[in-house]
């Protein structure tokens, strides 16, 4: 592709950098099959190829952005369908990251459309703002909000359409606070084999604790000591994903100042995610701060040492104990795990090494609308996208479903006739942990059959 940018808009590094990745790409619009949106809508501008073009457009123009350049761009993923797909290596994901910064900083939203943009910026990423145990800002307006949301699920037909999705999503019960996602080590049984930072994120220590809970168990169970670290939080990627560069990167290197006093004072062998839209996010810390001089090697570092918790445990070795229910999983391969990460081999491996029938999911490439906050921002195309996923899971005549996202698992539950849960609760379960809270009664090992055959080896990476 050819670029017609100037030597002054070169001089800024993600210009210089987006110049590079335009002239990547040949325009063979192989991407367009695997771009959910160009899947649903058939529209070139709604598939990588035609926002690739508009983006270049935008960045060469400079200045103010037209609302239909913004209305394709808003409309992308970031499902990274595209970059696997891509036989050019095109980096689709900072091309766009670098055209929603513009946008942000040159095209004025609508009032409401920026307050709901802020609100979610700035709630999502607070765990505090979204649940009332915790000693932090304002709890008594969180216990209100989602008592409020629960109570207006009967008339959301009735509230204004851009909230919604809020309220078609706000959970039926807010689970307790979890002790385990405060700052401490839990320490690894028997001998010590690896020492890790685990990542507690924001929004799903509100929405299912459960998840870093039976990853801590998983993971000591295994001779790893976990620690969660002081200053650890939010990943950064939901504000990053809106353009909001500032707040990204802030939290980004809360994350990294909290991981390297760690490293420094006893040693890390790696930094767990459990939820794989945030390990994209740090996984590519190193880009993110490549100009910063204070963070450059830090955050190289921080992305070099950070694993998916199947990578990790891929690498251990799964050591099932107990009885193993005769259940078919469906094992649903979220976006940012497949595509961001290329971690495609080891949830599947692990699941089969536990115990489990692996079902393959129909058009498993194809993103189930939830891409960190797209779900809330654009509500329709996130559930078409969801309906087709759920249907396809339908043909898979699984047991339940399996997911390594909790923006997945949450995007699909609201509809799903299945259980959903989070891939590491299953291979906690296999291990000695607790049945997943939730499975429903019906589906524990009793009710299910009599234990299936031990497999001969553990799964390894």
């Amino acid at each position: 592709m050819q670029t017609d940018f100037s030597l002054a808009q070169l001089a800024d590094p993600d210009t210089a950098v987006s110049e590079k990745i335009l002239r990547a790409c040949v325009h063979c619009g192989f991407c367009t099959a695997t771009c959910p949106t160009y899947v649903l809508l058939g529209d070139e501008l709604d598939s990588p190829r035609g926002r690739i073009y508009l983006i270049k457009n935008m960045l060469e123009a400079g200045g103010p952005v037209d609302a239909e350049t913004v209305k394709h761009v808003d409309r992308c993923l970031s499902c990274l369908a595209c970059m696997t797909t891509c036989p050019s290596g095109v980096n689709y994901m900072h091309l766009v990251d670098h055209g929603r910064r513009h946008i942000e900083a040159h095209y004025r939203r609508p009032a409401a459309e920026r307050l709901l943009r802020r609100l979610l910026g700035q709630v999502l990423t607070r765990p505090a703002l979204l649940r009332a145990a915790l000693h932090v800002t304002r709890p008594a307006l969180l216990r209100a909000a989602l008592h409020a949301a629960r109570l207006a699920k009967p008339f959301a037909g009735l509230m204004p359409k851009r909230l919604r999705p809020l309220v078609a999503l706000a959970p039926r019960t807010v689970p307790a606070a979890s002790a385990m996602d405060r700052p401490q080590t839990f320490p690894a049984e028997g001998e010590r084999r690896m020492r890790v930072a685990l990542l507690p994120g924001c929004a799903q220590q509100v929405l299912a604790p459960e998840i870093n809970e039976a990853t801590i168990r998983l993971l000591t169970r295994h001779g790893v000591e976990v620690v969660i670290a002081p200053g650890s939080g939010c990943c950064g990627a939901l504000v990053h994903h809106l353009g909001d560069e500032a707040p990204a990167l802030a939290l980004a290197r809360a994350n990294i100042d909290a991981w390297e006093s760690l490293r420094i004072s006893g040693g890390l062998d790696a930094i767990v995610v459990n939820a794989s839209g945030c390990g994209t996010m740090v996984k590519d810390y190193g880009f993110l701060l490549r100009t910063d001089p204070a963070y450059a090697e830090t955050g190289a570092r921080t992305a070099a040492l950070t694993r998916d918790i199947t990578e990790v445990i891929a690498e251990l070795g799964l050591q099932p104990s107990g009885p193993i229910p005769h259940l078919r999983v469906a094992y649903h391969s979220a976006c940012s795990l497949q595509h961001g990460q290329g971690v495609e081999r080891q949830p599947r491996a692990l699941l089969a090494a536990a115990g489990f029938e692996v079902a393959e999911v129909p058009e498993a490439h194809l993103c189930c609308g939830s891409a960190g906050t797209y779900n809330l921002l654009q509500p329709e195309l996130a559930a078409a996208l969801r309906e087709r996923k759920l249907a396809n899971i339908a043909l898979t005549r699984a047991d339940l479903v399996a997911a390594g996202n909790i923006g997945c698992i949450t995007q699909l539950a609201s509809d799903a006739p299945l259980p959903i849960v989070h891939t590491v609760e299953l291979l906690d379960w296999a291990t000695g942990g607790p049945r997943p809270r939730g499975l429903p009664r019906e589906l524990t090992p009793l009710a299910a059959g009599a234990a299936a055959p031990r497999p001969g080896s553990a799964a390894t990476g």
